[in-house]
């Protein structure tokens, strides 16, 4: 028997110091050049791992990493609770009841982000050599597997992305989500029921069909049933714990562990299960985006790094990598999931300019990419140089995304909103306490400007609210909405002392309230409006300047000073 003695506890603790020191010393350097923090992560496993540290020094990396099965599984374990967090916060990034309600364009763009890059993608795998596929039996099973691996976007990378452009709270910011919402749900059933399917020692027809059957019937009674559970007890625990924050995310915890345990039992892989709770609790009304936002601090502060860590630890990418492969495996997976989403985008009905930009949302692989083909490899379902390759494409295109989208969106069609801003549209003293009387204020000043009503207004913009929270950090809120019957933009500004509960990211009153009105098949305008406006407030010296102001004239004055100076 193995049991934990101090050697394994001293040794763990020097390993865990070591990966989360490096990975948060290394992931500050990443952030400042706007690149995702999962690639220093690895960049540290790699160095800590056989493919620098042990090469070099072998006889330190024996003792710091030893080949003890006990101290593997310590370390393994922290791992593995790393990313099954990170299937659960996944999840409650997803409001499922929102991205359905907008589900028409969404599931054009998905649905071909889901079939097309499985055929562009594989039937170039099929003809790779034995001496990458393997077992030249298995090819059928090693291609529909790589090919699914390559239909998978990184969700997370998006999302950060599109927060640090400043376009997340768009139109066109929320139908990418809603795609790779939808994208990320069909794409784990798929892998999922097919990972249980054929890692059984006897396949037959009728396992399948007890398999797919009651991973949809899970599916089903977790978004129908437990979604409505799940939304109770979190207004319960709001109710009589309204101060208590660790109290809910012991029950998201909870609960992913049971959905976790349940979906292993049926036969499919327990990360599923934790995405899927990720997605029920995601659906609670009472779920603020603050309690969202710490949580999603907590799994990335610490458990993510050890994860993706711990995948450099394992292997040895000298050895294993093989530079054609990897760019045949980057090139074709940017390629299809490109393509798809693009072809999407058009099927949809978007305008030209956001075709590029919705496609371009969807080609990194990132973190989802690094699981699935983790799993593939554990599984023997690919070779450890085609998973060498699948992380290095999954790096490569995570990298090249926010440069990419950043060059789409200024090819656009620049805006001035000193033209947008008139004295008559801002309110310098909110006298409102809640969200929805503040809106109507800010729409009655509206209706005046545009001669329209102030119930067609609120009621575009009410929808758009209800969609998705628009307040971002450092309280600023941006509610918007497109109106069929508006000519021409137009952009009203509130400001409150006090501050109102906009359901803001880091749970600060929101003071800055912009409305921003566009045309109803303008979407182009709204993205750029949007974009210029964070851009502003982004500066604490200009919300000063704001928050300073006695009246419109002065506040006036302050934008058109700050449009001149950008």
């Amino acid at each position: 028997m193995h049991y934990l003695n101090e050697k394994h506890i001293f040794t763990f603790l020097l390993q865990f110091f070591l990966i989360l020191g490096g990975c948060k010393i290394l992931g500050i350097l990443f952030q400042r050049f706007k690149q995702p923090t999962i690639t220093a992560d690895i960049l540290i496993g790699i160095m800590l791992g056989p493919t620098i540290f042990g090469r070099f020094f072998p006889a330190v990396h024996g003792f710091i990493f030893p080949e003890d099965i006990v101290q593997k599984t310590m370390l393994e374990t922290i791992a593995w609770t790393g990313i099954l967090f990170l299937l659960l916060e996944t999840g409650l990034e997803v409001n499922f009841s929102n991205v359905w309600r907008h589900r028409s364009r969404a599931v054009k763009i998905s649905l071909l982000d889901l079939v097309l890059p499985i055929i562009i993608t594989g039937v170039p795998i099929f003809f790779l050599p034995e001496s990458i596929t393997g077992n030249p039996e298995n090819r059928i099973l090693f291609t529909v597997f790589l090919a699914t691996i390559m239909t998978i976007s990184a969700m997370p990378v998006a999302i950060r992305v599109l927060h640090d452009l400043n376009i997340l709270k768009t139109d066109m910011g929320f139908l990418i989500v809603s795609a790779l919402s939808i994208n990320d749900i069909i794409g784990w059933i798929i892998f999922t029921i097919l990972l249980g399917v054929f890692t059984q020692a006897a396949v037959n027809t009728v396992h399948i069909v007890v398999v797919f059957t009651a991973t949809l019937g899970f599916v089903a009674f977790s978004l129908v049933v437990l979604r409505k559970l799940a939304d109770r007890a979190i207004t319960s625990i709001k109710q009589k714990f309204p101060e208590k924050l660790g109290i809910s995310i012991t029950f998201i915890t909870i609960l992913g562990l049971i959905c976790g345990a349940i979906t292993q039992r049926i036969g499919i892989h327990s990360l599923f299960g934790f995405f899927i709770a990720g997605l029920v609790v995601g659906e609670a009304k009472d779920l603020s985006e603050r309690d969202r936002n710490v949580f999603s601090k907590l799994v990335y502060a610490i458990f993510i790094p050890l994860f993706f860590a711990n995948i450099g630890l394992k292997i040895d990418f000298v050895k294993s990598f093989n530079i054609l492969l990897v760019l045949f495996i980057t090139m074709i997976g940017i390629i299809g999931r490109f393509a798809a989403a693009w072809l999407g985008a058009v099927w949809a009905k978007r305008p030209v300019s956001n075709r590029v930009p919705i496609a371009v949302a969807h080609t990194p692989g990132g973190e989802m990419h690094m699981v699935v083909g983790l799993l593939a490899l554990e599984y023997g379902l690919i070779t450890e140089k085609v998973f060498v390759a699948v992380i290095c494409g999954a790096v490569i295109s995570s990298i090249i995304l926010g440069p990419w989208l950043s060059y789409t969106l200024k090819r656009r069609v620049s805006v001035n909103i000193a033209k947008l801003i008139s004295r008559e549209g801002i309110i310098p003293f909110l006298d409102t306490v809640s969200k929805k009387d503040t809106i109507t204020a800010l729409c009655e000043i509206a209706s005046r400007v545009t001669r329209l009503k102030t119930s067609t207004i609120e009621n575009a913009v009410i929808e758009r609210e209800e969609s998705i929270s628009t307040a971002v950090e450092e309280g600023v809120a941006f509610p918007h909405g497109k109106i069929r019957e508006l000519k021409r933009p137009v952009l009203i500004f509130g400001k409150s002392e006090v501050g109102i509960d906009w359901n803001s990211p880091d749970g600060k009153k929101t003071r800055f309230i912009f409305l921003i009105l566009t045309p109803g098949r303008d979407e182009d305008l709204q993205v750029q409006i949007l974009k210029s406006l964070s851009e502003i407030m982004l500066d604490p010296e200009k919300r000063e300047i704001l928050t300073e102001a006695r009246d419109a004239d002065e506040l006036l004055q302050a934008f058109q000073q700050f449009i001149k100076k950008e």
